[in-house]
């Protein structure tokens, strides 16, 4: 039995994210960043992390502009990502900031923020907004069947795909 069930990307649950969600909000920059609809717009992404920076990056080939949205105030990233990150003109890094609401009718047009080191609240005005915020491994129906790590990821034999179940085998990133 291969057990190859992939992960599903976690979202923040802000107001208005459900009805925007493929309308102006994704979790996926490579699968939907290159979409007419986001082209020479302001997009913004949220995370800090080396997935956040990378998606930026990808972004920044389609954005008018790009907006990271740090929830502290220090990247996760690489060393190396960090400076790729920081050394783009097109990208802006808000530190210390929280979306509150995805803002638009059919589609996105802004999400309102919060600094959370001053209260300060304020809205960027944005055609997409990217979650770079992590995945939750699609694995509830094992009921507990194999090992899992830390995270919730299938624990492998170091090297294979194996796990502690004879003839079950998990793949995948």
């Amino acid at each position: 039995l291969i057990i190859a069930t992939g992960a599903t990307a976690k979202r923040m649950g802000i107001p208005g994210e459900e009805r925007l969600w493929q309308k102006g909000i994704s979790a996926c920059a490579v699968c939907d960043g290159g979409l007419p609809i986001f082209r020479n717009k302001t997009l913004v992404v949220i995370g800090g992390g080396d997935t956040a920076c990378e998606e930026a990056l990808y972004l920044t080939k389609f954005a008018g502009k790009l907006v990271m949205l740090v929830r502290r105030d220090v990247l996760r990233a690489s060393k190396a990502m960090q400076e790729r990150v920081r050394s783009d003109k097109k990208i802006e890094i808000k530190w210390n900031t929280n979306p509150l609401e995805a803002l638009g009718d059919k589609f996105l047009t802004g999400i309102k923020i919060r600094n959370n080191k001053t209260a300060e609240e304020s809205v960027v005005e944005a055609g997409g907004l990217f979650y770079a915020v992590g995945h939750q491994p699609n694995i509830a129906f094992l009921n507990g069947q194999v090992d899992l790590d830390d995270v919730g990821y299938i624990k492998t034999v170091p090297g294979t795909t194996r796990t502690n179940v004879e003839g079950v085998f998990a793949c995948g990133d």
